[in-house]
Protein backbone atom coordinates (compact mmCIF):
# COMPACT_ATOMS: atom_id res chain seq x y z
CA UNK A 1 0.00 0.00 0.00
CA UNK A 2 2.71 2.48 0.93
CA UNK A 3 4.71 1.50 -2.14
CA UNK A 4 1.49 2.92 -4.37
CA UNK A 5 1.04 5.91 -2.62
CA UNK A 6 4.48 6.62 -2.69
CA UNK A 7 4.24 5.99 -6.52
CA UNK A 8 1.16 8.31 -7.06
CA UNK A 9 2.78 10.88 -4.87
CA UNK A 10 5.97 10.80 -6.87
CA UNK A 11 3.63 11.85 -9.94
CA UNK A 12 1.91 15.06 -7.70
CA UNK A 13 5.98 15.74 -6.97
CA UNK A 14 6.67 15.94 -10.85
CA UNK A 15 3.79 18.04 -11.42
CA UNK A 16 4.80 20.46 -8.54
CA UNK A 17 8.45 21.01 -10.33
CA UNK A 18 6.54 23.69 -11.72
CA UNK A 19 7.21 25.83 -8.87
CA UNK A 20 10.51 26.10 -9.43
CA UNK A 21 10.32 26.31 -13.24
CA UNK A 22 7.80 29.40 -12.35
CA UNK A 23 10.15 30.72 -10.15
CA UNK A 24 12.80 30.41 -12.83
CA UNK A 25 11.48 32.16 -15.08
CA UNK A 26 10.11 35.49 -13.09
CA UNK A 27 14.06 35.24 -11.86
CA UNK A 28 15.00 35.13 -15.67
CA UNK A 29 12.19 38.22 -16.31
CA UNK A 30 10.51 35.79 -18.42
CA UNK A 31 6.85 36.67 -16.51
CA UNK A 32 5.75 39.53 -14.67
CA UNK A 33 5.69 39.95 -11.17
CA UNK A 34 3.17 38.39 -9.26
CA UNK A 35 -0.08 40.42 -9.51
CA UNK A 36 0.69 41.81 -12.53
CA UNK A 37 -1.52 40.74 -15.34
CA UNK A 38 0.35 37.92 -17.23
CA UNK A 39 0.47 37.90 -21.37
CA UNK A 40 -1.13 35.18 -23.26
CA UNK A 41 2.86 34.30 -24.86
CA UNK A 42 3.52 33.71 -20.87
CA UNK A 43 0.17 31.38 -20.29
CA UNK A 44 0.93 29.45 -23.11
CA UNK A 45 4.92 29.26 -21.53
CA UNK A 46 3.20 28.48 -18.62
CA UNK A 47 1.03 25.49 -19.83
CA UNK A 48 3.48 23.93 -22.61
CA UNK A 49 5.66 23.16 -19.18
CA UNK A 50 3.11 22.62 -16.87
CA UNK A 51 1.76 19.65 -19.59
CA UNK A 52 5.39 18.42 -20.14
CA UNK A 53 5.25 17.67 -16.23
CA UNK A 54 1.61 16.76 -16.43
CA UNK A 55 3.43 13.74 -19.22
CA UNK A 56 6.20 13.32 -16.79
CA UNK A 57 4.09 12.73 -13.26
CA UNK A 58 2.42 10.02 -14.77
CA UNK A 59 5.46 8.22 -16.45
CA UNK A 60 7.07 8.41 -12.94
CA UNK A 61 3.80 7.47 -11.14
CA UNK A 62 3.49 4.21 -13.71
CA UNK A 63 6.90 3.52 -13.04
CA UNK A 64 7.13 3.37 -9.48
CA UNK A 65 3.75 1.44 -9.04
CA UNK A 66 4.03 -2.17 -7.31
CA UNK A 67 1.49 -3.21 -9.78
CA UNK A 68 -0.87 -2.19 -12.46
CA UNK A 69 0.81 0.76 -13.19
CA UNK A 70 -2.19 1.92 -15.43
CA UNK A 71 -4.41 1.72 -12.19
CA UNK A 72 -2.15 4.16 -10.44
CA UNK A 73 -1.70 6.39 -13.25
CA UNK A 74 -5.80 6.27 -13.47
CA UNK A 75 -5.66 7.59 -10.01
CA UNK A 76 -3.36 10.66 -10.36
CA UNK A 77 -4.99 11.64 -13.47
CA UNK A 78 -8.42 12.03 -11.61
CA UNK A 79 -6.80 13.65 -8.84
CA UNK A 80 -4.86 16.46 -11.05
CA UNK A 81 -8.12 17.07 -12.72
CA UNK A 82 -9.65 17.76 -9.33
CA UNK A 83 -6.77 19.92 -8.54
CA UNK A 84 -7.19 21.52 -11.87
CA UNK A 85 -10.75 22.13 -11.79
CA UNK A 86 -10.29 23.68 -7.93
CA UNK A 87 -7.55 25.90 -9.38
CA UNK A 88 -9.79 26.85 -12.54
CA UNK A 89 -12.63 28.06 -10.05
CA UNK A 90 -9.94 30.10 -8.38
CA UNK A 91 -8.26 31.83 -11.23
CA UNK A 92 -11.69 32.58 -12.76
CA UNK A 93 -11.48 35.92 -12.06
CA UNK A 94 -8.91 36.53 -13.02
CA UNK A 95 -9.23 36.85 -16.55
CA UNK A 96 -8.04 34.28 -19.73
CA UNK A 97 -10.24 31.88 -18.89
CA UNK A 98 -8.50 29.86 -21.74
CA UNK A 99 -5.64 28.59 -19.33
CA UNK A 100 -7.38 27.46 -16.77
CA UNK A 101 -9.81 25.66 -18.56
CA UNK A 102 -6.91 23.88 -20.36
CA UNK A 103 -4.81 22.71 -17.34
CA UNK A 104 -8.26 21.24 -16.42
CA UNK A 105 -8.95 19.38 -19.86
CA UNK A 106 -5.62 18.34 -20.34
CA UNK A 107 -5.12 16.95 -16.91
CA UNK A 108 -6.19 13.66 -17.28
CA UNK A 109 -5.32 12.90 -21.25
CA UNK A 110 -1.90 14.14 -20.51
CA UNK A 111 -1.42 12.05 -17.33
CA UNK A 112 -2.29 8.99 -19.01
CA UNK A 113 -0.33 9.51 -21.78
CA UNK A 114 2.76 9.46 -20.06
CA UNK A 115 1.27 6.64 -18.34
CA UNK A 116 1.19 4.59 -20.88
CA UNK A 117 4.88 5.69 -21.77
CA UNK A 118 6.21 3.41 -19.44
CA UNK A 119 6.27 -0.24 -20.92
CA UNK A 120 3.43 -2.68 -18.72
CA UNK A 121 0.93 -0.48 -18.62
CA UNK A 122 -0.86 0.22 -22.25
CA UNK A 123 -3.90 -2.00 -21.50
Amino acid sequence: MMKSVGAVAAGVGANLLAIPVDLALLAAGLVPAPGEPLSDAALALAFGYRLALTVLGGWVTARLAPSAPLRHGLVLAALGTLLAAVGAAAQWNLGHHWYPLSLLVSAFPATLAGTRLTPGART
